[in-house]
């Protein structure tokens, strides 16, 4: 099975900065910023006031019934609109008569947190009125498998259905995994990718208490990656979704391919539960196992990096130095941006969002910048790419992603 090769013929994607993949694209290259204040309940007793939230989402334009968008938890809803938007561009259908056998069609999709607003929700109806009043539809709402489980029921697929939790890892690998299950036979496509739904009360007041979060009062100037003004992440939602498939599959049915899948790294810091490991030694064990599978020559290549770059201090500093350990003095040749410089921190969504804007930069030749590098931290010097956006007749891009628990992923793409 080795000779088979693994494209992406779709994708979908929901977030701060658009929607819709065309809208997320054009934000990102016009450096618009999704973070603001936060909208959907009152912060008067947060330490954080500030999210990137998702905006005029209407699930009726993803085909998502009311009923269905009523009972579930966001981030299932929100898994299901970008799904059905990379099934929809890739062309795939499993239906009776349609291109592709059910069995061999496979979800990977997961989540950091899952059913988190659900779970919020109930816990204070029990404690408020007692265990009767639970809903019937608790679990298979909150638990963090369901929005494969939703998108495996309503695109027929049968095939393998794999959720992965690794925290602000979790569509890094769940991409990775779904590659790997392509390559070697297991299924000849796979809709992979993650959602997160986690900016509630309870997630903020959690993530702020482990002073991971920013405290900035400005909204527009909060995620400051590499910047050494920077002072921790910006919560945000939303979710990506790319369709993967084998590339003679995709071919004999007149796809159009966005780009190839060619590497795939996974390691664990086995460091602590929430710092990266400072040195940078197993971060950078991932990217150059992506970029050796991906055949990389620093010659010939011209590399783009979607940086896990979550603007807190102990990130962006360790993970300039896995840069460095991977690439040694090419390091500085590289293209690198951070674009949760305005979308924010999509947690277990993260992955696959920037997977997306990898192969976008890929396709179009465009390096999509790091907004608000107005002061770069002297510890993180390579190109980040500040402020604007950059042509560049780019060959391969990676997107790295670095999750609480020590895990560490990252995915290579190669033009086609």
């Amino acid at each position: 099975m080795s000779n088979r090769r693994v494209v992406v013929t779709g994708t979908g994607v929901i977030s701060p900065v658009g929607n819709n993949v065309e809208t997320f694209w054009k934000n990102l290259l016009d450096g618009v910023c999704g973070i603001d204040f936060i909208t959907e309940f009152p912060t008067d007793d947060l330490p954080v006031k500030i999210a990137g939230e998702v905006k005029d989402f209407n699930p009726a334009d993803f085909g998502i019934e009311p009923a269905f968008a009523r009972k579930q938890d966001k981030f299932t809803v929100f898994a299901v609109a970008a799904a059905y938007q990379a099934m929809k561009q890739s062309g795939l259908n499993s239906a009776e008569g349609g291109n592709i056998d059910p069995f061999r069609l496979g979800v990977y999709v997961g989540s950091g947190i899952g059913g988190f607003s659900i779970q919020y929700k109930e816990t204070e109806k029990m404690i408020k009125e007692g265990a009767k009043w639970i809903s019937p539809l608790f679990i298979p709402t909150m638990i963090s498998n369901i929005a494969a489980g939703n998108i495996a029921i309503r695109n027929n697929a049968c095939g393998p259905c794999v959720p992965i939790v690794t925290a602000c890892a979790t569509s890094t690998h769940t991409i990775g995994e779904a590659y790997r299950a392509i390559l070697h036979g297991y299924a000849d496509a796979v809709i992979a990718g993650g959602a997160e739904a986690a900016t509630i009360p309870l997630g903020i007041a959690g993530f702020a208490n482990a002073k991971a979060l920013s405290r900035a009062e400005d909204p527009k100037y909060a995620s400051l990656p590499f910047n050494a003004n920077r002072g921790g992440f910006v919560m945000a939602e939303g979710a990506g979704m790319l369709v993967l498939e084998e590339y003679e599959h995709a071919k004999a049915r007149g796809a159009e391919i966005i780009a190839e899948v060619v590497g795939y790294g996974n390691t664990c810091d086995a460091h602590h539960v929430t710092a990266p490991r400072p040195d940078g030694v197993t971060q950078s064990a991932a990217i150059k196992m992506a970029l050796e599978q991906a055949g990389f020559d620093a010659e010939k290549d011209v590399l783009y990096i979607n940086a896990h770059g979550t603007g807190t201090s102990l990130n962006d500093s360790s993970e300039t130095k896995a840069y460095k350990l991977a690439l040694g003095e090419d390091a500085y040749k590289a293209h690198i941006s951070s674009t949760k410089s305005m979308t924010g921190h999509m947690l277990g969504a993260a992955g696959a969002v920037e997977a997306i804007a990898s192969v976008l930069a890929l396709k179009n030749g465009v390096v999509p910048p790091t907004i608000n590098l107005d002061a770069p931290d002297p510890e993180c010097d390579l190109d980040y790419t500040p402020n604007k956006p950059v042509e560049a007749e780019l060959t391969v891009a990676i997107s790295d992603s670095l999750g609480f628990g020590g895990h560490n992923g990252c995915v290579a793409f190669r033009k086609y």
